[in-house]
């Protein structure tokens, strides 16, 4: 499945606004709704982290990377 670019581009954020939204929310939760929805936010936070980082580097890495055959 094919995403837009914008669309695509977004999706780190997103992972990142809603992690943040959970854990601001687990503090005005209580009990394991709230130990939930840290975990959760948690989650969101490190994968958002996760995606930005290893876009980043596959970016960088594919500068470097001659993409003519090597039969040209």
């Amino acid at each position: 499945m094919y995403l837009p670019r914008t669309l695509y581009e977004a999706v780190p954020y997103a992972y990142l606004l809603a992690g943040v939204g959970m854990c601001v929310g687990s503090y005005y939760a209580s009990g394991t709704v709230s130990d939930v929805a840290f975990a959760t936010g948690a989650i969101g936070i490190v994968a958002g982290f996760v995606l930005i980082l290893r876009r980043r580097s596959y970016r960088r890495d594919a500068e470097n990377y001659d993409r003519h055959s090597l039969d040209d």
